[in-house]
C-alpha cells in the first residue's frame, strides 16, 4: 500500500494491517518487527509509516467510560477528536487542549503531545492525560499513569508511537457553558508588536498570531493576534438568542477535488490573499466565534492539502527560546520573504514546557510555515534549521518530513533518556517508523 502523510511527502510503499479491537494488538507486536501505529494519517511527514508494517488503528473507535463529575473520559486510541467534540460539546464539555485540526485520533494526540493555543498557560495534551493502556513489543499490555509505570507513561507522551501501541486512554475534559469563543483581535504592524501582544496575553486562555509571511521591510511579521476565552451564557445571550448555545461543530462544506497546478500557489496569489485576509481581520476587533472556525479553520476545506499540487508540501515548525527570539524569528521570516517561496499558512504561538522527553514544546515561541515541495526548498529549510539550532530551538517531529539527524539530536536534550527506555522494553528494531529510522531514534 502506498502511504504518505498529510503533506503528501515523502511516500512509502509498505504493508498495512487494520485492527478492530485492542486484543488484536498483542500478537501483532509480539510476532512483528519494523512496525508503528497509524491513526487518521494527519502527521505531516513519515512518522506514521512503519518500516515493514503499518498498523491501522482507526478501528479502535469506542468511547468506553465518562464521569460527568470529574470530566474523565476513557476512549480507545482510534477515536477522533471530532467525534469527542460531536458527543460532548452539546453536553457542556470541551477537550483541554486541541491542535489545529479535529481530524486526529486520541492515540496520535498522545504520541505527539499536541499543543494548542493555550499551551502558554495550560500546557499540552499530556498534562491532562490520566492514564493509558500500552501494548509493549512483547505483546504485554501495561497500565500506565503518573503513579504506575510512570517513566513509560511520560515517554509515551510525545514518543511518536515508539514505546508501544496505545490501546485506550483516559483524559480530563473541561466544562464549558457555550460552544462559542469570545475573540479579540489585536492588529500587530510588525513582528515585535506580535510578540509583545502574545506576551501581554499571558493570562488569556487562548492566543495565536496569523502572520503575513510575504510582508517585508518595516512590515516584516505583521500579524493579526487572536485572543480568546470560552464565552459564557450571559455573553452569548447579550450577543444573540439562545439558539445554538451548545451547537455542535459544522461539517466541511468546501473541498479541493484535484491537485492544483504548481503555479496556482505563488508569491503573487499568496500576497493577494494575505492582503485581503489582513484587511478583513482588522475590521473585527471583538466578536463571538464558534469554536469550529476558531480552532479548526482549515477543516472547513476538505483535502486542503491538495492546494499545494502533486508533489505535496512541507511544514516547517520550530520553537525558539524567548531570549533573542525577535532577532531569530525575524531572520527566518526575512529569509522566507526574500526567497520568493510563498507560505500559504504562517502561525505564531507562545509555548511553555512539554511533558515527555520527546515532547516538542519548550518555553518560547513556535513558528509554523507551509511551503510547496520544490527542488530548491530543501536548501532553504536546511539553512533555517541551522538558525534554529544556533538559537537553542528544535523542530516538531509530527510536522517533520526532512530534518537531518544532526538537527534532531542538537534539539532534543533528553533523547538519550528516551533511547534507554526503548532499549529497556525491547523496542529497538521492533517499533520502527520511517521517521525513527531517518533520525536514529
Amino acid at each position: 500500500m502506498r502511504l504518505d502523510g498529510w503533506g503528501r511527502f515523502p511516500t512509502h510503499e509498505g504493508r498495512t494491517v487494520a485492527v478492530a479491537a485492542p486484543r488484536e494488538l498483542g500478537p501483532l507486536l509480539r510476532d512483528g518487527a519494523g512496525l508503528v501505529a497509524r491513526g487518521n494519517g494527519r502527521a505531516y511527514g513519515d512518522a506514521a509509516m512503519g518500516e515493514a508494517l503499518t498498523v491501522l488503528g482507526r478501528g479502535l473507535n469506542r468511547m468506553t467510560a465518562f464521569d460527568p463529575v470529574s470530566g474523565n473520559l476513557t476512549v480507545e486510541a482510534g477515536v477522533l477528536l471530532s467525534e469527542i467534540l460531536d458527543v460532548f460539546v452539546p453536553r457542556g464539555f470541551f477537550p483541554p487542549v486541541v491542535p489545529g485540526t479535529k481530524l486526529v485520533t486520541v492515540g496520535g494526540m498522545i504520541a505527539s503531545d499536541i499543543h494548542g493555543k493555550n499551551h502558554h498557560r495550560d500546557g499540552g495534551f499530556g498534562a491532562y492525560l490520566q492514564s493509558l493502556d500500552l501494548v509493549l513489543p512483547s505483546g504485554e499490555t501495561v497500565h500506565c499513569s503518573r503513579e504506575e509505570n510512570a517513566e513509560l507513561f511520560f515517554a509515551t507522551i510525545g514518543g511518536m508511537g515508539l514505546t508501544g501501541i496505545i490501546a485506550q486512554a483516559t483524559m480530563t475534559l473541561r466544562p464549558i457553558e457555550t460552544a462559542w469563543i469570545d475573540q479579540r483581535t489585536i492588529i500587530a504592524p510588525d513582528l515585535g508588536a506580535a510578540l509583545q501582544a502574545l506576551d501581554d496575553s499571558n493570562d488569556a486562555t487562548y492566543s495565536v498570531a496569523w502572520i503575513d509571511c510575504i510582508a517585508g521591510g518595516a512590515a516584516l511579521g505583521r500579524s493579526l493576534v487572536y485572543v480568546g476565552e470560552h464565552a459564557t451564557r450571559e455573553q452569548f445571550a447579550a450577543a444573540q438568542s439562545q439558539r445554538g448555545v451548545l451547537a455542535p461543530a459544522a461539517r466541511a462544506r468546501l473541498g479541493v477535488p484535484l491537485e492544483l497546478p504548481s503555479w496556482t500557489l505563488n508569491r503573487a496569489s499568496v500576497m493577494a490573499f494575505n492582503e485581503v485576509y489582513f484587511r478583513a481581520g482588522s475590521r473585527k476587533e471583538q466578536a463571538l466565534v464558534h469554536f469550529n472556525p476558531y480552532f479548526f479553520p482549515l477543516d472547513g476545506v476538505d483535502q486542503w492539502n491538495r492546494i499545494y499540487g502533486r508533489r505535496g508540501f512541507l511544514q516547517h515548525q520550530c520553537v525558539v527560546p524567548p531570549d533573542n527570539a525577535h532577532a531569530v524569528l525575524s531572520e527566518i521570516l526575512d529569509r522566507f520573504s526574500r526567497s520568493g517561496k510563498a507560505s500559504f499558512l504562517a502561525v505564531l504561538k507562545k509555548l511553555g514546557n512539554g511533558t515527555g522527553p520527546l515532547s516538542f514544546p519548550i518555553p518560547g515561541y513556535t513558528l509554523a510555515l507551509d511551503v510547496r515541495v520544490t527542488d530548491e526548498i530543501f536548501t532553504l529549510l536546511d539553512e533555517i534549521d541551522a538558525i534554529v539550532v544556533r538559537a537553542g530551538g528544535r523542530l516538531y517531529l509530527t510536522k517533520d518530513a526532512r530534518q537531518s539527524r544532526q538537527t534532531f539530536e542538537a534539539g532534543y536534550s533528553r533523547l538519550g533518556e528516551f533511547r534507554q527506555m526503548r532499549r529497556s522494553i525491547g523496542a529497538e528494531g521492533r517499533l520502527q517508523s520511517r521517521l525513527s529510522s531517518r533520525l536514529g531514534i
